[in-house]
């Protein structure tokens, strides 16, 4: 019998190079995410993809984990940062009060939504208490799949709301944006920035 292949992770595996080379750092989030954090501070980086924000939070002296669901993505973002960079899927986050931040941008958006929950819960346990989580997330209001045949969830921000709410944070604040994404079309963005009590 064969095995399916996750859509997801070949898009990612035969368009490592590409979708490296298209991106840019997210510098408005990026620099609010990093002056919450102490210098020096332990961040984890989930999908960090080419590696370019963990770039910067290294080359601004933070202690960086980057990590990323797809090898051959990895695989791109260690040539990037010159070196070794994690093999890591969300739901394989064993972490327990390990890091200062979490960052999570625009990856977490292809988590199935039955699954969030549990992602989230092991993000919350990896973050030391007081601990910064951002994440982003394309807007919707039911999950589907974009022209490339990505899954994506597509929560409104009161569903992503509820589902952060089952764990205990200081706060969650959820910003509303208009951007687009890897496909060039108009999107509707939620930021999500949440602090660990």
């Amino acid at each position: 019998m064969a095995v399916e292949k996750d859509p997801i992770a070949s898009f990612y595996s035969e368009n490592a190079v590409t979708y490296a080379a298209s991106s840019a750092p997210s510098m408005r989030h990026l620099d609010g995410f990093l002056s919450k954090l102490a210098p020096g501070a332990a961040i984890l980086e989930l999908g960090c993809g080419s590696g370019r924000d963990s770039a910067v939070m290294i080359a601004r002296g933070f202690d960086v984990s980057p990590t990323d669901g797809t090898p051959e993505m990895a695989e791109e973002a260690s040539k990037h940062l010159g070196r070794p960079v994690g093999v890591l899927r969300f739901g394989d986050v064993e972490a327990v009060s390990a890091f200062d931040g979490v960052w999570a941008n625009a990856c977490l958006l292809h988590a199935p939504r039955a699954e969030l929950g549990g992602i989230l819960g092991r993000i919350h346990r990896a973050l030391r208490p007081g601990g910064i989580f951002y994440a982003s997330f394309k807007a919707g209001e039911a999950e589907g799949h974009d022209g490339f045949g990505r899954y994506f969830n597509y929560p409104s921000k009161a569903w992503l709301g509820a589902a952060y709410e089952v764990f205990a944070w200081t706060s969650i604040d959820i910003d509303e944006e208009q951007g687009s994404g890897y496909d060039g079309k108009p999107t509707d963005w939620l930021h999500v920035l949440a602090v660990k009590a």
